[in-house]
């Protein structure tokens, strides 16, 4: 059922090829705006300000204006940024909510007509109102529908990031809350989800693959609910409030560590790009370190874990890029998963670090696009996954057909046919059934051989072997025991059904009419038959047939005997079955 499933997904990759497109479309329905028009002012913060001079100052045009509703950057390295904002006149008295997306990384503050202050972050926990993927502020009813709204935003050590700003009723910020839980929700869950069936996948299969994509996607996940947010509100892990940078930073290289060295197995770079597995190695070692150092708490090591780690980063990222593509291109077919699911998120990626540059500030939805991005990554890859795991599979039967099948014949080897045959004695123990061995030797091969050639021999044997595929039930086990005999177990047939079966093989093989010399001497086949009895294991069944078959051979060749043991005792004093390939 799972291999059906598989096939279909192969015939229709179309569809996995449109989701992204998909995705994107959700992404700008979900972010329409539906909240009341704003008209914006900022400036850095300077020693002495007051909320008086910065209201003033507005007042007068003296800030540098801005579009709320699209993304910009607001400096933080130094004492931080004032932002002020002017609601236009509403209808409603309703309470409203100003949200500011996409959650930033340190504090906002919010001051009132008085003076008062309010301070929220994503790894505050003492506000009642928690913006999901945002921070809010709850905005009372007491005040001005057009007062001028003042923010701060407080000096930081983290990397700025655009901010855009939406002013709604409560109820319908409640609407955009719950879209967006219910939809970060289900990503996350989709990529832990596959995550962890991954991990259980490496543990049965003892296959390091799954466990790297696990690690990678794990990773993924935390980098992403650390930057919207989500560790914090709704999942509400208050230990990690003041980490988060240390946690995000070193979730982000171990991920391309661990997509690096899931990439070298998973696009089979030792086969398809050996150039290219080295460097990918080394990325995949490299990003620990950086981790390490910039946990050392040693500030020279620190500060060069944070200058290599961007950079680092790029590279790694095109790196793989470039080693999917190879390998893709020269013919690794689950390189070209790798490519679909990791091209969409580094495409958000780039566009989301040119939105710093202050770029493409109308499309405030990458941040959200990543996420789930991050989902169908993760279902394309676990495909993937599957792909590879059924090419092994089939590749491994390959090699075991390979293994037990004679090469020349296609039948079984001896050593297949032993184990089937064990198999099938084993499982007949206490069971009424009979069970008969039958053990054919071609007659006059060696001289057939010398006169004709070795080719003539071989295509002697290949049609031997192809009377007794066809003539035999599929249930019966067929194997060349070595030379030019072949053995067959019949399960469930008695002795006089043996002996009209084996006694038809030799009518078939006789009518092949393949001349042994040049005296109208005929290829011919003499055949033992012995049935299973009390206690026989299969050396001692084979031996029977082996027996009677060499009495086959000192009483006139072509024809079918059964083993009786004072038969074959008084015209055999003794039969070493190292005989076993001479000619007879």
């Amino acid at each position: 059922m799972t291999r059906d499933v598989l096939y279909k997904w192969r015939e229709r990759r179309w569809v996995i090829a449109i989701l992204p497109l998909v995705w994107l479309l959700w992404f700008s329905l979900l972010h329409a705006s539906t909240g009341a028009r704003l008209r914006g002012a900022w400036r850095e913060v300077t020693r002495g300000d007051t909320t008086a001079q910065i209201l003033d100052a507005f007042k007068h045009g003296a800030l540098k204006p801005f579009n709320p509703s699209m993304l910009q950057m607001f400096p933080r390295d130094a004492l931080g940024s004032w932002v002020v904002l002017q609601p236009e006149p509403s209808n409603t008295n309703e309470a409203r909510v100003l949200s500011i997306y996409p959650a930033p990384m340190g504090s906002i503050t919010l001051f009132d007509e008085k003076g008062a202050s309010r301070t929220l972050a994503l790894d505050d926990f003492t506000a009642p109102l928690h913006g999901h993927g945002r921070l809010a502020f709850r905005l009372t009813v007491d005040r001005g529908q057009t007062a001028p709204i003042l923010l701060k935003f407080e000096p930081s050590n983290t990397i700025s990031a655009p901010e855009r700003f939406a002013l709604q009723d409560m109820d319908d910020y409640l609407q955009d809350d719950s879209d967006w839980l219910s939809f970060a929700t289900a990503c996350f869950a989709v990529m832990v989800t596959m995550a962890l069936m991954a991990l259980c996948f490496a543990i049965m299969l003892r296959d390091m693959t799954f466990a790297w994509y696990t690690g990678y996607m794990l990773c993924y996940v935390i980098v992403q609910s650390i930057e919207t947010g989500f560790l914090f509100h709704p999942l509400g892990l208050s230990w990690l409030a003041g980490s988060e940078l240390l946690i995000g930073t070193s979730a982000t290289a171990l991920s391309v560590s661990f997509a690096a060295l899931f990439v070298g197995r998973f696009c089979d770079l030792p086969r398809y790009a050996p150039m290219l597995r080295v460097p990918v190695i080394a990325l995949g070692f490299s990003m620990p370190l950086i981790v390490l150092l910039r946990c050392s708490q040693i500030p020279e090591l620190m500060d060069m874990a944070r200058a290599l780690v961007n950079p680092v980063l790029i590279l790694g990222a095109l790196l793989l890029l470039l080693s999917a593509l190879i390998a893709g291109v020269r013919g690794s077919r689950q390189a070209w998963f790798f490519l679909l699911g990791w091209t969409p998120l580094l495409v958000l990626t780039a566009m989301t670090s040119a939105q710093v540059t202050g770029a493409l500030p109308s499309l405030d939805w990458l941040n959200d696009a990543s996420i789930g991005m991050g989902a169908f990554e993760a279902i394309v890859l676990s495909l993937g996954l599957a792909d590879r795991a059924l090419t092994m599979r089939h590749d491994r039967d390959n090699v075991r057909v390979l293994a037990d099948r004679d090469a020349l014949t296609s039948l079984l080897n001896r050593r297949a046919w032993t184990e089937a045959a064990n198999s099938m004695l084993a499982e007949a123990i206490g069971e009424a059934q009979p069970i008969a061995l039958l053990f054919m030797d071609l007659d006059h091969f060696k001289i057939l051989n010398d006169r004709h050639g070795h080719a003539s021999g071989d295509r002697a044997l290949m049609a031997v072997a192809e009377i007794l595929s066809s003539e035999l039930r599929p249930t019966d086990l067929v194997g060349r025991y070595g030379g030019e005999e072949f053995v067959a177990m019949l399960h469930g047939v008695n002795q006089d059904q043996a002996m009209q079966v084996a006694t038809r093989l030799c009518r078939r093989i006789h009518r092949l009419d393949i001349a042994v010399d040049q005296k109208d001497l005929l290829l011919s086949a003499s055949i033992g038959l012995a049935m299973r009895s009390l206690g026989d294991t299969l050396e001692s069944l084979v031996e029977r047939a082996d027996q009677a078959m060499y009495y086959v051979k000192l009483n006139g060749r072509n024809h079918v005997h059964a083993f009786e043991r004072r038969a074959e005792m008084s015209a055999m004093p003794h039969r070493p079955h190292s005989t076993h390939g001479q000619n007879r």
